[in-house]
């Protein structure tokens, strides 16, 4: 994309599980992510489930269930809404009314 030229965030493709780990890695320390991150396998078994392509936030639930879906990224990739959603439902009971299917 445009916007990873001007802003100097190029990798070549990854063709193992480790490389993809390393750029995560990478990534996570540019955007100074403070929360856990999981990488994806080399499938995107859960890319191709959640549709979370090229990157997207979810809280999912103790149930498996996603309890917060952040809108689609680059633009929409927001960290600071899941640490909200975060802070105001993590040790509250589980509603209906907060949780998506």
């Amino acid at each position: 994309m445009e916007s990873n030229e001007e802003d100097e965030v190029l990798f070549d493709q990854p063709t193992t599980f480790t490389e993809r780990r390393e750029i995560a890695q990478s990534c996570a320390a540019s955007l100074a992510l403070t929360m856990p991150c999981v990488v994806d396998d080399m499938e995107n078994t859960v890319d191709e489930a959640y549709c979370a392509w090229p990157e997207r936030l979810f809280v999912v639930d103790v149930e498996g269930r996603i309890a917060q879906a952040g809108m689609q990224g680059p633009f929409g990739f927001e960290p600071s809404e899941v640490k909200e959603w975060l802070r105001g439902n993590v040790g509250k009971p589980r509603s209906d009314a907060t949780a998506r299917e």
